[in-house]
């Protein structure tokens, strides 16, 4: 309870002072706001992403069904924060740069990070054995976390893009931003990465009730048959 009660203050409290602090920045004007959720749902998906490659590792070391429930729900967390990520960028271009979609190298890259796990998703409902599913989905699942740093973080630094470069961090990876906006932008980064935990949580024992029905349901039908 405690930790709900975090997640729903941080999250409130962020929406609030994001309207109220910080005034919006000079060049871009109202939708400069938007930063405060862009970027912290972008770090959530890599964060998610992460959790699933994690657990995926853990699956094919102990091969116990829970790994797989944690990666498949990650996997599934991370492939929604990409949509948000991918929506509220675009929104971002289309008022600052005059267009929804000009392929510019930060969401070009989310895009093919959603095609990427758009195909875990693929794989994992074209395989009907679940031992073999939940393998083929953890060995996709590292495979595929490898190319989330080289798309996310350093493809956006090598290519020429829209996107300052230097708005949060300056070349020294020292924090550049004044103290308000970034206290505001941590709360929102904690905020979204305890909300991301939260929903993780309650996915895991909603698949775990699932599957426990789903194994009663069929020991009742074998029990049937041998009856």
């Amino acid at each position: 309870m405690i930790f709900k009660i975090l997640t729903g203050i941080l999250i409130s409290l962020v929406i609030i002072l994001v309207f109220v602090s910080p005034p919006p920045q000079a060049q871009l004007g109202e939708i400069s706001r938007i930063f405060y959720f862009h970027v912290p749902v972008a770090w959530v998906c890599v964060l998610a992403f992460f959790v699933s490659m994690v657990n995926s590792i853990g699956y094919l070391k102990n091969r116990t069904y829970i790994y797989d429930l944690r990666a498949v729900s990650a996997a599934r967390l991370g492939f929604l924060f990409s949509v948000l990520a991918l929506i509220s960028g675009s929104v971002f271009a289309r008022y600052a740069w005059g267009t929804f979609w000009n392929w510019d190298p930060r969401e070009t890259s989310i895009l093919i990070v959603l095609l990427i796990y758009g195909a875990y998703f693929a794989l994992r409902s074209a395989v009907d054995i679940e031992e073999r599913k939940a393998t083929l989905s953890a060995v996709y699942s590292i495979l595929a976390f490898a190319t989330v740093p080289f798309l996310v973080f350093i493809v956006p630094w090598v290519f020429p893009s829209l996107h300052p470069a230097d708005s949060i961090v300056d070349s020294r990876l020292r924090f550049q931003i004044p103290f308000s906006y970034l206290v505001i932008f941590l709360f929102s980064l904690l905020g979204f990465s305890l909300l991301f935990f939260w929903i993780h949580r309650m996915e895991i024992a909603i698949l775990r009730l699932l599957r426990e029905r789903e194994e009663l349901a069929d020991r009742s039908e074998d029990m049937s048959l041998h009856s």
